[in-house]
């Protein structure tokens, strides 16, 4: 009888550890764009190096927007080096959470599109 409660017990520990890591992994909170000027773009970190970006959405950097590249989107990466100070659209996914080796924010860009500035003199 023990021996039972002891295997349930740990089947269903298991079983929510997976949920939970399936959960994090699959589930996003939501999804849109953000446009900006695209002021930072660097691979970062002590153990795990990811890809992190910023954009400024305001005058003089007022507003900015934090983001993460996953190393799986290396035409994004690769994207986001040549827009480097140029006016750009991205296309996001947030999380509710992150790993360590996914990135430091919860927002993941997966399309970049250089945009046309409002700010520039016609």
């Amino acid at each position: 009888m023990l021996r039972k409660i002891i295997i349930i017990l740990i089947a269903t520990i298991t079983l929510g550890i997976a949920g939970y890591f399936a959960i994090m992994y699959y589930a996003t909170f939501s999804e849109g764009f953000r446009s900006g000027e695209l002021i930072k773009i660097s691979k970062k970190g002590m153990i795990f190096k990811t890809w992190e970006g910023e954009l400024s959405q305001g005058i003089a950097g007022a507003q900015i927007f934090k983001f993460s590249i996953m190393d799986s989107e290396e035409k994004v990466i690769q994207q986001m080096k040549d827009l480097q100070g140029e006016y750009v659209k991205v296309t996001y996914i947030e999380r509710y959470k992150t790993f360590a080796w996914w990135g430091d924010t919860k927002y993941f860009v997966s399309e970049v599109v250089k945009e046309d500035s409002p700010f520039k003199v016609k």
